[in-house]
């Protein structure tokens, strides 16, 4: 008989587990992680008296880019983002590949886990395993990974890409002209918010196998709330 047991820290856990996924595979696509030192548009605009010279500042990702176009002659600006790699082997760095290696593996754990943290209202245990501690172990071992891409990543900041974005004074671990874009900390705050959920996965499995959840079984109930 299946026995639906939800509780206050299993769910906090579940919908941490979640939003980590989430948060992690978002940064890991957005182009957002590198800002790039400031350009100037065409001069279309000041030639024609239509409006002064507007700077903008392009974005770089592990394999995505954004930066902004000029549409003429309505001299109307956008900003046009895509994979600037079209396949690995044109990703700007040896580091960003191995970057993206990491993370693609954290990731993959982490919406794996996120899976099956649903279905753990329902199941706790499986082959006498807590469903629980085996995740809890999983997002561990996913941060590691996440740990791994990130200490990686700014040692590509010297590639001929992150140059053209950040000028000739950007190196291995040195911005240059560049700051670092939104994308980056939050890939930052999802290793930390990972390593979390790992220690309170043990929290959730001690409240879901309290002596309180036990009485509830016991009573017959398949549908067990607790705080």
């Amino acid at each position: 008989m299946c026995h639906v047991i939800v509780t206050c820290r299993s769910m906090l856990w579940t919908l941490l587990s979640i939003v980590v996924a989430f948060a992690e595979l978002i940064a890991f696509m957005s182009a957002d992680w590198l800002i790039g030192k400031a350009k100037f548009g065409s001069s279309h605009n000041r030639d024609n008296g239509t409006g002064p010279l507007e700077p903008y500042r392009p974005t770089l990702g592990i394999y995505e880019r954004c930066t902004r176009i000029q549409h003429v002659p309505y001299s109307r600006r956008d900003t046009q983002c895509g994979p600037y790699a079209e396949n690995f082997s044109e990703i700007a760095s040896g580091f960003w590949q191995a970057t993206a290696i990491f993370l693609a593996l954290g990731i993959l754990i982490l919406c794996a886990v996120a899976l099956v943290s649903v279905f753990t209202m329902c199941v706790q245990s499986i082959m006498k395993k807590s469903i629980f501690n085996v995740c809890g172990l999983l997002q561990g071992i996913a941060g590691l990974f996440l740990i791994l891409g990130l200490i990686l990543y700014p040692a590509g900041w010297g590639c001929q890409k992150a140059i053209s974005y950040c000028g000739p004074y950007a190196s291995a671990y040195k911005l240059g002209e560049c700051s670092l874009g939104w994308a980056f900390y939050t890939a930052i705050g999802g290793t930390v918010l990972t390593f979390i959920c790992a220690v309170f996965s043990a929290q959730a499995e001690i409240a879901t196998s309290s002596d309180k959840v036990q009485e509830e079984i016991e009573e017959g109930k398949s549908l067990i709330c607790l705080l």
